[in-house]
């Protein structure tokens, strides 16, 4: 019990570091655009079209990020920092900065940086608390996530009522991922307790499982980017009134950190590989309600549906890999990391595609819960 204490403080420490890191790495650096979307939209001008040029190029960026991770090979706690550093800049410059092109310039930076910090974090985080034998305490790194979320879209909508605009909520935003970057700065070091049973290979080997790990993950990141992009602009678009439109996206978060903490009570009764597949379902049927019903009620259950499940697969997909992968666990969460981000580029372009054929977002969204559905018949 004595031996234990330290080991247990310290695999804390390390979750919640990770937990901080993920909340200012995709919380904010990640998603802060969602709800600062219809607050650019009202200040600056910024049509739906434009915010999904913006999205893309936050997208592209963090695909490139991902590919990158694979062969760009440097200490995780390295490049958390690098990634937590850029993301603050990034964020604050966007407040500072009233260009569509520098715009898209900081987006995609931030995304780059998301993806080293989400990989980076995930392979450091899970190896320290695998080798202090606490690996339950990843559910607290995850609930970083839906943290960042919850938080961003709550001072947006506070600043909303407040009247203030969008480049003030950057600047916010900004400042606080770097507060939040400082405090866990000294913790984000070292190597495990134990050396790991294998050395850190991020080559490839495509077998049929890490085939189909990744191309599961890629239906994930085209099956969720829809609602995770445009939930607070479609609520907006039935309810004007900030107060209650403004709820979408702290809800979305709300419901992430609630259920990444809540998974770890259903370890003992699934594997992870089931518990990907009924939050894909879940996820599915989320997706599918504004489709069928109308309204903001709707709304606000896909972004319970939705944010319920978003994180988890997050981190199942993560652990999956950690435990398909072996040796080559970094690779294969890059590999996947990589394919999601194709998915969420995809996304946006299918929204496009649809509206100008006349089908509207609807038939979107019908595409991504049928991706969904598939992908978790193709996890069984």
């Amino acid at each position: 019990m004595i031996a234990q204490a330290p080991a247990r403080g310290s695999a804390l420490g390390v979750a919640l570091a990770g937990l901080v890191a993920l909340a200012v790495g995709m919380g904010i650096g990640r998603f802060a655009f969602t709800p600062i979307l219809p607050m650019m939209q009202e200040d600056a001008g910024v049509s739906i079209a434009t915010g999904g040029w913006l999205a893309s190029a936050n997208y592209l960026g963090y695909l490139a990020g991902s590919l990158s991770v694979i062969w760009w090979r440097i200490a995780a706690p390295t490049g958390i920092r690098v990634g937590l550093v850029a993301i603050g800049l990034a964020t604050l410059a966007m407040g500072l900065v009233d260009h569509l092109g520098a715009w898209l310039v900081l987006r995609a930076l931030a995304g780059v940086a998301s993806a080293w910090v989400l990989i980076y974090v995930s392979a450091w985080s899970l190896e320290h608390l695998a080798a202090l034998g606490l690996p339950a305490l990843g559910n607290t790194v995850y609930a970083g996530v839906g943290t960042g979320i919850a938080l961003a879209g709550g001072l947006c909508l506070v600043l909303m009522r407040a009247g203030a605009g969008s480049a003030r909520a950057w600047t916010v935003l900004g400042i606080l991922s770097i507060v939040l970057s400082a405090v866990v700065w000294p913790v984000l070091r070292g190597a495990p307790v134990s050396a790991p049973a294998h050395p850190v290979d991020r080559r490839m080997v495509w077998d049929r499982e890490s085939l189909r790990l990744v191309v599961c993950y890629g239906a994930f990141g085209f099956g969720y980017i829809i609602p995770a992009t445009f939930l607070p602009a479609m609520a907006k678009q039935v309810i004007r009134d900030p107060a209650v439109f403004g709820w979408s996206w702290p809800l979305f978060g709300a419901a992430a950190v609630a259920s990444t903490l809540a998974s770890a009570l259903l370890r003992g009764f699934m594997t992870n590989r089931r518990l990907w597949i009924t939050s894909h379902l879940l996820m599915a049927s989320g997706v599918a309600l504004p489709v069928f019903w109308s309204g903001i009620v709707p709304i606000m259950l896909a972004a319970l549906f939705v944010g319920g499940t978003f994180t988890v697969i997050t981190m199942v997909g993560m652990q999956e890999a950690r435990s398909v992968g072996g040796p080559r666990a970094t690779g294969l969460m890059a590999a996947a990391t990589s394919v999601f981000a194709l998915g969420q580029i995809v996304g946006p372009v299918t929204v496009s595609l649809a509206v100008s054929a006349g089908g509207g977002v609807s038939a979107a969204l019908a595409i991504a819960c049928v991706a969904l559905v598939v992908s978790a018949y193709a996890l069984t």
